[in-house]
């Protein structure tokens, strides 16, 4: 006849189960905007978060394939000082699918990636941006936020470290999932790029219908 288990031996084999699970993984410290800097590196494609100086993470990005500018319709990425305006996503599976900023319903797979070739896609989280400078980034043609500018997920096979964007920071999902859980609505946002700006031309609404 098996021995049978005790009730307390039980109960301590669920809890030690459950603390090796993924779900139970701890979620990552949350930094309050004072203090905390989000540095996007145009020319390494990279982006740090920084806590009173200090680095607490540096993830690769794709940035705009045309380069770094602020005018509206240039499909550029806009430099300078801004704020997380807006988190968006919070609790959503890896790969939802957002447009206007709201899930679709859908989440990305190769082949909805296949089915739909043109779209730009934008998954997981957003991180909307809001530029703090007028005139530069802020108000009129070169408004950030009415330009839709987020760091956003983007599908697994993006190629990172090479521009491709049609201005936002693309990063990848557990990246993305991994910052928004260490920001706050507030936190500075800091663009900077050293090398000479492209001119691009003028290509409509730079955020497009899937925005």
């Amino acid at each position: 006849m098996p021995r049978k288990t005790s009730k307390k031996f039980a109960a301590a084999f669920r809890a030690s189960s459950r603390a090796g699970s993924p779900e139970s993984a701890p979620s990552p410290k949350r930094f309050p905007a004072s203090g905390t800097l989000v540095r996007i590196d145009l020319d390494r494609q990279r982006l740090e978060l920084r806590v009173d100086g200090e680095v607490q993470g540096s993830w690769p990005v794709s940035t705009a394939a045309n380069g770094p500018g602020e005018r509206e319709g240039s499909e550029c990425t806009p430099r300078g000082r801004h704020v997380i305006r807006a988190r968006v996503g919070a609790g959503a599976a890896p790969g939802t699918v957002f447009v206007g900023r709201r899930p679709t319903g859908e989440r990305y797979t190769p082949a909805l990636g296949a089915a739909h070739p043109d779209r730009d896609w934008i998954l997981t989280r957003i991180l909307w941006l809001s530029g703090t400078e007028p005139g530069r980034n802020r108000l009129g043609r070169v408004d950030t936020m009415r330009r839709l500018i987020y760091i956003h997920g983007c599908p697994d096979d993006v190629d990172m470290t090479v521009p491709g964007s049609h201005g936002c920071i693309r990063m990848r999902n557990d990246d993305v999932i991994d910052l928004f859980d260490r920001v706050e609505a507030g936190t500075t946002v800091v663009i900077e790029a050293h090398a000479p700006e492209q001119d691009a031309p003028e290509r409509g609404n730079a955020s497009g219908s899937e925005r």
